[in-house]
C-alpha cells in the first residue's frame, strides 16, 4: 500500500452505490473484502441519498458469511451536482469506483475531484467520447498529481483490452492482429441490459460529429501497420468462427484497445498489434430483429424528438433487449459471455516486413452475465490490484486505459480466480 493508503479512512469508495450497476459492485466489494481479515481493506459507499445506501449494504450483507462486518462501512453523502461534496468524498478514499453514468452527462466532475484531492479515479464507461476526452483534458494534471484515472474497467473494455494484452504473451513471435468475437448465451428466461447502457448509446450516436473532432484535436499520428494489413468484415457476415451471423462490435473496445496499443509502442517500443471488434447477433430471426430495430434506431438518433423517444421507450424500440428494470437475478445466473480472438503474426526470427504472417493463435476470455456480474469483478480485482501493486504500474500517474495500466501486473491472474477464465485455445504455425 502507498503512503497515501495509510494517511486516509478509506481504500475504496464506491460512488453510485445505490444505481443499478453501483449494487452489483458493492455486493462484489462485500464478497471479495469483508469476509478477509478483519482490518486488512476499509471501505465505504456514496451517493446522494442515506436511505439508499442502506438499503443497498443491507442487501449486500445478506450474501455474507459474517454480515457484522457490515458495520465498519462507511457511508459518505455526494453528488455530481455539489462539487465540495465530491472533493469531501475523495479526500477520505485512496480510490474511488465511479458508477455514475452517462458518464459524459455526470463522469468529469467526478474525475476533477479526484485528480485535484490525489485521489484515484476507476469507471466502468463504454462512452468513447467521454473517455478519449479525458485523456486530452487531464493527461497532464494527472500526471504531475500522480493520480491514476483509469478508465473502461467492466465489460467495457477489460475483456478486450486485457484479452488482446494475454494473447499477445501467449504468442511466440511477433503478433501483428486480432480479430474478437463476442457471443452472450441466456437461459430459459432470456436476459436484457439495463437502460443505462442504452442511453449511453443514444447520446453517443448523437454525437459522433463531437468524437470525430476530439481526436482531431488530439491530432494523434496514425500508428504503424506491421506485417499484413488486417481486413476489416463487412457490415453484416455470418461467421464460421463462432457460426451464427455477426456484426462489428459498436462499443468502446475498439477505441480502447487502439489507445493501448499506442501507449505500448510509445512506451515500450512494442510493435502495435491491429483489431478488429465483432459481435454474433444469432440466427435469421435475430438478424431481422436487428435489421428493423437498427434502421429504427439510426433515424431516431438525429433528431431530438426521436432521442427522447428512444430514452423513453428503450425496450420498445430495442426489441426487449435494453429495459429501464433490468435483468433479473434468474436472468443473470444464467447469462455468460464468450470472447473468441484469433491472432495472427510472425514467428521468432521471422521478418514482419516481409512475407505473410507464419503463425496463428487462438484464445478465450469467458465468464459470468457480462453487465452484472462480469463486471463488478474486472472493477474490484483492477482496483486491489491498484491497491496492491503500485509498482508494476505506469511511473506516473495519468489518464489510462486498463491495458496501460495493469500490462505488467497480475490482473490477469487475480481475475482467472474469480471467475473470468483466460486461456489459449490453439496455436499453430502456418
Amino acid at each position: 500500500m502507498t503512503s497515501t493508503a495509510n494517511s486516509r479512512p478509506y481504500h475504496v469508495i464506491v460512488f453510485g452505490a445505490s444505481g443499478f450497476t453501483g449494487q452489483f459492485v458493492v455486493e462484489e466489494v462485500t464478497r471479495t473484502l469483508s469476509d478477509g481479515p478483519k482490518g486488512t481493506m476499509k471501505w465505504a459507499i456514496a451517493g446522494r441519498s442515506r436511505q439508499k445506501l442502506e438499503k443497498v449494504l443491507e442487501q449486500a450483507s445478506a450474501t455474507l458469511t459474517k454480515p457484522e462486518l457490515m458495520s465498519e462501512v462507511g457511508i459518505i453523502l455526494a453528488d455530481v451536482g455539489d462539487l465540495a461534496s465530491l472533493a469531501t468524498m475523495c479526500k477520505q478514499g485512496v480510490v474511488v469506483l465511479n458508477c455514475v453514468g452517462p458518464y459524459r452527462f455526470y463522469g468529469e466532475p467526478v474525475v476533477k475531484a479526484c485528480i485535484e484531492n490525489g485521489t484515484h479515479y476507476m469507471d466502468i464507461c463504454g462512452e468513447p467520447q467521454f473517455l478519449e476526452g479525458m485523456q486530452l483534458k487531464y493527461q497532464s494534471q494527472a500526471a504531475e498529481n500522480g493520480v491514476y484515472v483509469i478508465g473502461s474497467c467492466g465489460f467495457d473494455s477489460i475483456p478486450a483490452d486485457m484479452g488482446i494484452q494475454f494473447t499477445r504473451d501467449h504468442f511466440k513471435g511477433t503478433l501483428t492482429a486480432v480479430e474478437s468475437f463476442l457471443t452472450i448465451s441466456t437461459g430459459p428466461e432470456g436476459g436484457c441490459i439495463h437502460d443505462g447502457t442504452w442511453q449511453s448509446a443514444v447520446y453517443g450516436f448523437a454525437d459522433s460529429d463531437k468524437l470525430r473532432a476530439l481526436r482531431k484535436k488530439a491530432g494523434y499520428k496514425p500508428l504503424p501497420v506491421v506485417g499484413k494489413k488486417i481486413k476489416r468484415r463487412s457490415t453484416l457476415f455470418f461467421s464460421k468462427e463462432i457460426e451464427q451471423y455477426a456484426v462489428p462490435f459498436m462499443g468502446a473496445d475498439p477505441s480502447v484497445v487502439k489507445r493501448t496499443q499506442r501507449f505500448l509502442h510509445k512506451e515500450y517500443q512494442e510493435s502495435p498489434v491491429q483489431y478488429g471488434a465483432y459481435v454474433g447477433v444469432g440466427g435469421i430471426s435475430s438478424l431481422v430483429k436487428l435489421f428493423f430495430a437498427g434502421i429504427l434506431f439510426c433515424f431516431m438518433v438525429k433528431f431530438a424528438f426521436g432521442r427522447k423517444l428512444l430514452i423513453k421507450f428503450p425496450e420498445f424500440f430495442s426489441f426487449g433487449v435494453f429495459s429501464k428494470v433490468g435483468p433479473t437475478r434468474k436472468q443473470m445466473e444464467d447469462s455468460s459471455f464468450c470472447f473468441t480472438f484469433l491472432g495472427e503474426g510472425y514467428t521468432e526470427g521471422q521478418d514482419p516486413t516481409k512475407g505473410k504472417p507464419n503463425a496463428k493463435i487462438r484464445t478465450q476470455v469467458k465468464g459470468p452475465d457480462a453487465g452484472y456480474v462480469a463486471t463488478p469483478i474486472a472493477m474490484v480485482q483492477a482496483a486491489l490490484t491498484l491497491l496492491s501493486e503500485p509498482e508494476s504500474l505506469p511511473k506516473m500517474g495519468g489518464v489510462y486505459t486498463p491495458g496501460a495500466a495493469f500490462i505488467k501486473t497480475t490482473l490477469v491472474d487475480r481475475l482467472n480466480k474469480h471467475g473470468l477464465q483466460f486461456s489459449v485455445m490453439t496455436s499453430s504455425e502456418a
